[in-house]
């Protein structure tokens, strides 16, 4: 990550090389300027990722100086020094667009906690701002990056990881986008210039499993009248998408565990061995834990690839992003059809909000277009949709039960694609390790539902979520 790069503005020319001094020692880069005018015109010649300005300046005042950096830099955290006496006036401060305040004397670990704090919001923005622009720019799908809090944590998860060359499975139903969300994930890390190759494991039969691939030798088996490459060699030095993996047969799945593992394939026919640099990123719209219960699974397999989980919400949980969904596929079909129509009316934007999606973002663009092609007028009506899959019978269930319902999923989910191991669990869902286990303990679940934990690191989990619930 390239040096953030550190404003400060102080008359006190001793306190200024003191924060100077402390700033470089952590890793950034530090201007320093001792009037809120010459903070201004360095902040009008280069970009900043956060400022620091006492409150009091000779002769200036530093909410004027904090505004001003506000006018240039929308967005800027600004972080006010002020004596004990001044923290009225470094509240108004932040009402009027800083971030925070340090009272002095302040120690190195109060600064570097509230710099490190004001950054990560920084950081996140941008990640997630590079992710929109990358989504948009490669597919013109502006519906994947939706508005939606659980796409927003989604995307928060793979900013984390994209870079990295940890094995990813990416969980959900059919229709969500995983192998959206793997070019994603391949375009934003390092391996970005190198070939992204996608196999559906369901599409493949057992009998050319091997060589799709590893690739064989001319002459490996009757119909091999030349040599050909595997998927693993053509995306040497990038990524490997294997959707649907759930469906790959036993008898392929130690021979893929081995190429994970070794990063090493034979070609069949072949009696040597050649290294591979491959990312790889699997998608399953299974219960992998339970197929691997069933024996229709390798366990080893399933923990060498779930190394980093990733869930894609279905449609129904992120209803947030139906309208922004919709109108996309609109523009998209009015242009493929050529028909003048504007919109959905506010009756037909309802029945789609309201309705199940079983087939997720696929199912809606589909119906979408559909309606395109068989609308009379300039406005999509309710008729032309699906209609609404609840039925008297089975009306809406209150608010609380739903979530209650939808959290008890998630936490089994999570459970199970990290086979019963809570730390990583709680990694996953952003939670404390202690308060996750009170999630389970309220929903009457426990990690021995997946893998068995040791009694003492139970204890240990009861002690904390105990002893959290007796600090609050």
């Amino acid at each position: 990550m390239d040096q953030e790069h550190i404003l400060v503005v102080d008359d006190d020319e001793g306190l200024l090389h003191l924060v100077k001094m402390r700033l470089s020692a952590m890793g950034f880069s530090v201007t320093s300027a001792t009037t809120g005018q010459e903070a201004l015109g360095e902040a009008k010649k280069k970009m900043f990722d956060l400022a620091i300005t006492d409150l009091r300046l000779r002769g200036e005042d530093g909410l004027d100086v904090t505004e001003e950096l506000l006018r240039i830099h929308p967005g800027l955290p600004v972080i006010i020094l002020t004596a004990h006496g001044s923290i009225p006036n470094a509240v108004e401060a932040m009402q009027r667009g800083a971030f925070g305040y340090l009272t002095k004397p302040f120690d190195d670990k109060e600064l570097k906690a509230t710099i490190e704090k004001a950054l990560s919001q920084q950081r996140m923005s941008r990640e997630i701002k590079r992710l929109k622009s990358l989504v948009k720019e490669l597919y013109g799908l502006e519906n994947v990056v939706a508005r939606s809090p659980a796409m927003q944590r989604l995307f928060q998860q793979i900013a984390q990881v994209a870079d990295s060359d940890a094995t990813i499975l990416l969980f959900g139903e059919t229709g969500t986008g995983k192998e959206v969300m793997a070019r994603v994930i391949h375009t934003n890390s390092r391996r970005s210039k190198g070939p992204f190759v996608a196999l559906n494991c369901a599409a493949i039969p057992e009998t050319l499993f091997e060589s799709e691939l590893f690739g064989h030798v001319k002459g490996a088996f009757t119909s091999a009248h030349g040599s050909k490459r595997g998927l693993f060699q053509m995306a040497n030095g990038g990524t490997l998408f294997l959707d649907e993996i759930g469906e790959m047969p036993l008898s392929m799945q130690v021979k893929l565990l081995r190429a994970v593992q070794e990063r090493e394939i034979r070609e069949v026919g072949s009696e040597t061995t050649s290294k591979v640099d491959v990312r790889i990123i699997a998608a399953t719209n299974k219960d992998l834990g339970e197929a691997v219960k069933n024996g229709t699974f390798r366990n080893d397999l399933y923990y060498r690839i779930s190394v980093v989980p990733l869930f894609i919400p279905p449609l129904r949980d992120r209803r947030d992003d139906i309208p922004l969904l919709a109108q996309h596929f609109l523009k998209l079909s009015v242009q493929r059809a050529n028909k003048e129509v504007k919109g959905f009316t506010p009756a037909a934007l309802h029945r789609l909000i309201v309705n199940p999606w079983h087939g997720n973002v696929r199912e809606l663009e589909n119906a979408v277009e559909k309606a395109v092609v068989m609308s009379r007028q300039d406005m999509l009506t309710p008729d032309l949709l699906p209609s609404v899959g609840v039925s008297p019978e089975t009306p809406l269930k209150p608010l609380t039960e739903a979530k209650e319902e939808f959290e008890r999923t998630y936490l089994k989910n999570v459970l199970q694609l990290t086979g019963g191991n809570i730390s990583r669990a709680a990694q996953f869902a952003g939670r404390y390790r202690a308060d996750f286990y009170k999630m389970l303990r309220k929903y009457g679940l426990h990690p021995s539902m997946t893998k068995g934990k040791p009694d003492a690191e139970l204890e240990e989990l009861e002690d904390e979520a105990d002893l959290t619930e007796a600090e609050r």
